[in-house]
């Protein structure tokens, strides 16, 4: 399982979903909603949550995309219940230490991973949004 805005999809994205796959063999990406996008990045996406749920539910390594919960993030991980959750190395709305203690309170076990950057200097949504 990976999360994330994907609001631009770029290389940077894919990467993450081809190594994400490596972990499993079936893999589910949460797509932000949009207020969620507002509420921890203090900005709208530029792609509504619909749009970008249809980009990632292109992608080859992605057998499922679906959109996260707007109260309790959490709901998505138990109800698919994932062996591994994969972390993008800038992501940190979900630190691995607080989403291990909130797991472990829920009874859920995934390991989780932190993915390394993939040409973070070219491929990276902050920098893609700043060049348009």
């Amino acid at each position: 399982m990976v999360f994330g805005t994907f609001d631009i999809l770029h290389p940077g994205h894919l990467y993450l979903f081809s190594e994400a796959k490596k972990f499993g063999d079936y893999l589910v990406a949460v797509i932000a909603r949009d207020s969620t996008v507002d509420k921890v990045k203090h900005r709208n996406p530029q792609n509504n949550e619909s749009m970008r749920l249809e980009k990632v539910k292109e992608c080859k390594d992605v057998d499922e995309a679906v959109l996260g919960n707007k109260n309790d993030y959490y709901k998505v991980i138990e109800e698919y219940k994932p062996n591994v959750i994969c972390l993008g190395y800038d992501q940190h709305s979900f630190i691995s230490k607080e989403l291990q203690e909130e797991m472990l309170k829920r009874g859920l076990t995934a390991k989780i991973v932190r993915i390394g950057p993939y040409k973070e200097d070219i491929y990276k949504s902050s920098k893609l949004r700043e060049e348009k």
